[in-house]
């Protein structure tokens, strides 16, 4: 072997020598790191399904917290619907109902509320002794649904009934007169910027029989809630319960005209 090659020879083992050494000191570092981040998480082959409801929202914001009946009563919202938000008339009717319970007694009674969103004024109802269903559109009855159990279970004598309700939508055929008759109806700030007024109306006939009571609550921001108001006084014999400027909000008794 000339001295050409021995020289070569040597470096190639000094190289060979350096990398087997780099790649031992590579593997004792992984090892180093696997040992300080604790065992391997496995992947779960396949998603488990839900034992239970979990609400789905587009986009969530931070629970709302109110006091009545003597109950802390917590309230999850979401903004991606209207329904799904606390407005100003549903907290006036729920002050309302608290503070003025010998004038709207709701112990013992059958209750319904149209348009419940989120379900606080149910959830007073119920705490004030109601046997209370509260309706509103499919998709709202989820975090309706979480609401109303987060804050009844355990305080009240009735379970809460939530059920869809699409206004004047096979009313008959859905709710027949004839078996769903109920006390009370409840509605609060359901008449806002929408197309659907007059089947609101049409609904609030519906399931306001002779000998049902409708305590409507809302708030004034368009011509349209006027022309509504109009037609609702038309509609039913009604008494203004409360008008309360600062929230612009007004509260109506309403019976039917047959009785």
């Amino acid at each position: 072997m000339s001295g050409q090659e021995e020289t070569d020879s040597s470096i190639k083992q000094e190289v060979q020598g350096e990398e087997d050494t780099d790649t031992s000191e590579t593997e004792e570092k992984n090892e180093e790191m696997k040992d300080e981040a604790g065992p391997e998480v496995e992947e779960d082959p396949a998603p488990k399904e839900k034992s239970v409801w979990v609400p789905s929202v587009l986009c969530t914001i931070s629970k709302e917290r109110h006091s009545f009946v003597g109950y802390t009563i917590d309230i999850y919202e979401s903004l991606d619907s209207f329904g799904a938000v606390i407005w100003p008339a549903a907290l006036a009717l729920c002050q309302f109902l608290d503070n003025n319970r010998k004038q709207i007694d709701l112990l013992d009674k059958t209750v319904l509320e149209i348009g419940a969103g989120t379900g606080l004024v149910s959830i007073v109802a119920c705490l004030l002794g109601a046997s209370v269903t509260a309706t509103d559109l499919p998709e709202i009855l989820g975090n309706l649904c979480c609401n109303l159990n987060r804050n009844t279970r355990g305080h009240c004598k009735y379970t809460p009934q939530v059920a869809a309700l699409c206004w004047e939508q096979d009313l008959e055929q859905s709710y027949p007169r004839s078996i769903y008759r109920y006390d009370y109806v409840l509605a609060a700030d359901v008449v806002y910027h929408h197309d659907f007024l007059d089947e609101l109306l049409v609904t609030m006939k519906h399931f306001c029989l002779p000998g049902t009571t409708l305590v409507w609550a809302n708030k004034i921001r368009f011509q349209t809630d006027l022309r509504f108001t109009d037609n609702f006084k038309q509609a039913f014999h009604t008494t203004l319960l409360a008008d309360l400027p600062e929230q612009e909000v007004k509260i109506f008794m309403a019976r039917s005209r047959e009785e």
